[in-house]
């Protein structure tokens, strides 16, 4: 009789593996759910699995197209920002920003050459600047600045029509500085923090008139990015831990034959040799 129900059984079994019916097994996966290795689900694992393409890998092929090694990370943001304009106060007025980080702001301005591969290069380094635009120099071509901005650059004003300001009345600078707020909420859909006068030239009316027309802080500068080199304001010719640093929108015409994204390379290598990286100025001011 005991032989007669183990033949059973084993026959049972048999039959049972063959038709796919064998019991659940409780640490199973459900059907079509996956696990990973330690027996998690799958879906768990996201944040653990490796990216494909490596970031690292195709941002140092990008820096390898231009001739550059990768820039250094920039620091953390401070949790407060160092330069701020309290209520009731004047704008401030900055060439730098307070830290003992060795990180640099990259400025350019106006916005008169609109050289495709300059936002290409922007995309694939991801080296933050910050734009001082000016009406006259980008209305022919606003669309070119919208993927600059999507890719996360500082948006900021640099008039309506580039005038030296320090010859208007308060109200005519407040109608090139007002304007120009306006102008580019209209065609990007925010309002600029920061402003820089044309060629640095300000008086107390520029900062009266900026403030009326919601300017957090005047920004000028501290070294101006050339040809082929940068040109310092202070007598050891070296970059300074918070400084900013001024280009321009320009092509060969006055590059003398160089092009925008040739001299943003320069730039960044004159940076780079000097032991310095390059933060979001927007982050600091």
């Amino acid at each position: 009789m005991k032989k007669t129900i183990a033949l059973w059984a084993a026959l049972t079994a048999a039959a049972l593996l063959v038709t796919g019916c064998a019991a659940e097994d409780p640490a199973a996966p459900a059907p079509g759910k996956q696990t990973a290795d330690d027996g998690a689900p799958a879906g768990d694992q996201a944040s653990r699995a490796p990216t494909h393409p490596d970031g690292a890998a195709a941002t140092a092929a990008a820096y390898r197209r231009y001739g550059l090694k990768p820039l250094a990370a920039p620091p953390a943001p401070p949790a407060v920002k160092p330069v701020t304009r309290a209520p009731g106060e004047p704008v401030p007025v900055i060439s730098d920003v307070p830290t003992t980080e060795k990180i640099v702001f990259i400025t350019i301005d106006d916005g008169a050459e609109k050289d495709p591969e300059f936002v290409t290069m922007m995309r694939d380094l991801k080296v933050p600047v910050t734009m001082f635009l000016t009406d006259s120099a980008i209305r022919a071509d606003y669309g070119y600045f919208a993927p600059l901005v999507a890719q996360g650059h500082g948006l900021a004003n640099h008039t309506l029509t580039h005038p030296d300001l320090r010859t208007l009345s308060q109200d005519a600078q407040r109608r090139e500085i007002c304007g120009q707020q306006a102008r580019l909420k209209d065609r990007y859909g925010k309002a600029p923090r920061l402003f820089r006068p044309p060629y640095g030239n300000w008086n107390e009316a520029t900062r009266a008139a900026a403030g009326e027309c919601g300017v957090d802080a005047i920004v000028l500068w501290r070294e101006s990015m050339q040809i082929k080199n940068m040109q310092y304001q202070r007598g050891d010719r070296k970059l300074h831990p918070g400084d900013i640093v001024l280009a321009h929108f320009r092509g060969p015409s006055e590059l003398k034959g160089r092009t925008m994204t040739e001299m943003t390379a320069t730039m960044l290598r004159r940076i780079q040799e000097q032991g310095f990286t390059v933060a979001r100025l927007e982050d600091y001011v």
